[in-house]
């Protein structure tokens, strides 16, 4: 699914840009991809584990721009990629009123308003989709992804325990969210 583009304002007085990913913005996903698996323990995987090439993200971006299902949004800021969220719809009957979503964000744009925006345009798609309920997950710990996405609506449904090995070597759990449109 294409997203129109739209101007945002952010909290520092900068406008963005929410768009869909064009073919020409495969090898800057892949660094920011990199770029934010570092930044953060609380992503799904490590840095070195973005192995894809540049090949394989423009034929990703290719099929997710043409996917009846799923649509992915980046916010751009002065021509570098700030950030990207993603929604998914279930297309079997009986779970079509389930759509999952995910989010990253580079750690230099914390703060600003993205995440607040990034939800609302993913809940305006769903709505338009027919979904009823959106679902995310998130690694415990992530107090910051936490609050936003309480702010946001989300409330925790459920738990699976040492769900995530982290760095350190601690286990983490998997906390899963929904909100009800």
């Amino acid at each position: 699914m294409i997203y129109e583009p739209k101007e945002i304002h952010l909290k520092d007085g900068r406008k963005a840009v929410f768009r869909s990913p064009l073919p020409k913005d495969a090898a800057a996903l892949l660094v920011f991809l990199r770029d934010i698996c570092a930044e953060t323990d609380n992503l799904l995987r490590m840095a070195d584990e973005c192995t894809e090439t540049v090949e394989q993200e423009l034929m990703f971006i290719t099929n997710l721009n043409a996917a009846s299902y799923a649509q992915m949004i980046i916010c751009e800021i002065d021509g570098e990629i700030a950030g990207n969220c993603q929604i998914t719809f279930n297309t079997r009957k009986k779970i079509a009123h389930r759509a999952e979503i995910a989010i990253g964000i580079r750690k230099e744009y914390w703060n600003l308003g993205i995440g607040k925006a990034f939800f609302a345009a993913m809940e305006e798609t769903a709505k338009e989709y027919g979904a009823s309920l959106l679902e995310l997950s998130y690694i415990e710990g992530n107090e910051r992804g936490r609050i936003l996405y309480e702010k946001c609506g989300f409330e925790v449904v459920a738990e699976r325990p040492n769900a995530f090995l982290q760095p350190d070597g601690h286990f983490a759990a998997e906390i899963m969210m929904q909100k009800k449109l």
